[in-house]
């Protein structure tokens, strides 16, 4: 057997064996994990796949259901768990993982245990995973984050609330009225408010011409554009300026796409921008400073997600959703809803945002 083979042999048997122990991994922890590359983690997880031995999902891979343990091994003289809920999230990356572990903490404090499965954006994906973690009779409670957008939503919503075990959504909102004998309980970052609170922090530093710039595809940007007009509306400028571009810099054609939209802010008159999210603000401040734009001098510019903004030059102004909030708030409606039953009213949350103040939208000389 040659040395690589025995190589991947090894790095497949650690894959399994994280798994085993947390039942989803990322394709970025593996990659620090074993010292590889995160696509040599990727072909692991392929082979593993193709062998039946692991779901894969956006950003890592989950244990299928029939293999996983339906509790974590506890000391002797420990209790069992009080309840085990099964949580179903779009990727295992990016937006998720501190939702994820704020939901991990609160079921530790709680006496729980969380069943995490990753899925896609997908709906034929998530009722698959839905559908396996009810089918092995091992959840008492599901929190789920199904994509709400197309034609479909009406019978997703109709399915979810016709499971035999109670469900609270996560970072998603239904719409007003569901067709189910239940209204569904959810729990989610207010991006509307978000939305305002970047706003509100440009007018009070002189802004009156400011644009939004919103990531295609996410569901987070129905709501910072509807929060945008209210606040834009109240405050009295204008609300034109919103384009619906990708610009990470991983995204092709980027920098023609951020050169056009820069055109479009001085032909406007544009001062500062909202830009969802954290790599797409990235992205136009780069390029900004390429063209020997002063930040926020020339054009201000505030992030919506606060992943990774803090680590731009200049240090990013950004908004941060209540991400291990939201999951802590799910687990504890949860539990409240399997103790409390039917009685227990529904509840809707909406979480604030953080404004964290940084270098790209204080203006000099203010």
């Amino acid at each position: 057997m040659s040395e690589d083979r025995l190589f991947g042999l090894q790095r497949h048997e650690r894959v399994m064996e994280e798994l085993r122990r947390h039942g989803a991994v990322r394709v970025k922890d593996l990659s620090q994990l074993l010292g590889v590359s995160e696509l040599t983690v990727r072909r692991d997880i392929a082979a593993l796949a193709a062998q039946n031995l692991l779901t894969k999902v956006h950003g890592g891979a989950t244990l299928p259901t029939e293999l996983a343990p339906a509790a974590p091994a506890r000391r002797r003289g420990s209790a069992a768990p009080r309840f085990t809920i099964g949580m179903v999230v779009p990727s295992l990356d990016y937006y998720w993982p501190p939702i994820v572990s704020g939901a991990r903490s609160a079921a530790a404090a709680q006496g729980v245990h969380i069943q995490l499965r990753g899925s896609t954006y997908d709906w034929n994906e998530d009722r698959r995973q839905i559908t396996r973690l009810i089918e092995a009779q091992q959840v008492q409670g599901l929190l789920l984050a199904p994509n709400l957008e197309g034609e479909d939503v009406g019978e997703m919503i109709q399915w979810i609330g016709d499971l035999p075990v109670p469900v609270i959504l996560v970072e998603r909102h239904p719409p007003r009225w569901t067709p189910t004998k239940y209204q569904l309980e959810w729990v989610r970052s207010d991006h509307s408010l978000g939305a305002e609170i970047a706003v509100r922090h440009l007018y009070d530093h002189g802004h009156r011409n400011i644009g939004l710039l919103l990531s295609k595809g996410s569901p987070t940007s129905a709501h910072l554009a509807h929060g945008w007009g209210l606040v834009c509306a109240d405050l009295g400028i204008p609300a034109g300026m919103v384009l619906r571009e990708s610009v990470r810099m991983d995204e092709p054609g980027h920098r023609e796409i951020v050169a056009q939209i820069l055109e479009r802010c001085a032909e406007a008159g544009t001062t500062a921008l909202m830009i969802h999210s954290d790599p797409d603000a990235m992205a136009v401040a780069q390029y900004c400073v390429e063209l020997g734009m002063s930040i926020p001098d020339d054009l201000a510019i505030i992030a919506y997600d606060d992943e990774v903004a803090g680590l731009a030059e200049p240090a990013m102004t950004a908004v941060r959703p209540p991400k291990a909030m939201v999951g802590r708030t799910a687990v504890e409606l949860m539990v409240a809803r399997l103790l409390e039953g039917r009685r227990r009213p529904s509840q809707r949350v909406l979480l604030t945002p953080e404004l964290i103040i940084r270098d790209s939208s204080i203006m000099l000389g203010l």
